[in-house]
């Protein structure tokens, strides 16, 4: 099995290296998009109903369920935690955390936004590098999909994204939602700065209308 995803591997790298930039990106969109609309679709129903749900005062075991999930305690912050950020932001996190799908953890993970494992019991790959001398380990996903559906609820639930989640309740403008996702680099402004550079130059808020 390892020879085989060595072998794998190899190809991979070989044919990424053959094609040209906007190929690679190409193949990047083929495969990330599709899971994107569909977990973004997903996901906006399920805050459009839960919405309805609220504002009726119906369904209240599954709202009381979801609080659970995205950890959670009144409505209006259930709310902000499960309407999904616009597709455009996620492409372009995508495109930096994979490389446009050329990096490692994507080829061997499905891991598209470099979010790492914590638990042993979680499925993960263990990440070339090391920090203070520990393994760092980054989570194995089996689909893109899935992937992406991890990202989603990450961004929702961590408290280092509660600004993100408060401003896009007031506007969908992705160069102005990317200035609050500093967070997930640790290069923090240059990081915001380097999504909109993306966003912009490939018009990925093409996507969100």
């Amino acid at each position: 099995m390892k020879i085989k995803l060595l072998i794998f591997s190899i190809v991979f790298v070989t044919t990424s290296f053959a094609m040209s930039v906007q190929e690679k990106k190409k193949v990047f969109l083929d495969k990330v998009l599709p899971a994107i609309e569909i977990v973004y679709n997903d996901l906006q129903k399920q805050y459009e109903d839960i919405k309805q749900d609220i504002k009726n005062n119906t369904n209240k075991e599954k709202i009381a369920s979801l609080k659970k999930k995205y950890k959670v305690n009144s409505d209006e912050e259930l709310l902000m935690a499960m309407k999904p950020h616009p597709k455009s932001i996620a492409l372009s996190q995508a495109a930096i955390e994979s490389a446009w799908g050329t990096s490692r953890f994507y080829r061997e993970a499905n891991n598209i936004f470099g979010i790492w494992a914590f638990g042993k019991n979680t499925p993960r790959i263990a990440a070339l590098q090391t920090r203070n001398g520990k393994t760092i380990w980054v989570k194995k996903y089996n689909s893109i999909e899935q992937s992406v559906r991890d990202y989603y609820l990450n961004i929702s639930r961590s408290f280092a994204f509660s600004e993100f989640r408060k401003l896009k309740m007031k506007t969908s403008d992705p160069f102005l939602l990317v200035k609050e996702l500093k967070m997930y680099s640790e290069k923090r402004e240059a990081y915001s700065e380097e999504l909109a550079s993306i966003l912009r130059y490939n018009k990925f808020y093409k996507y969100d209308k």
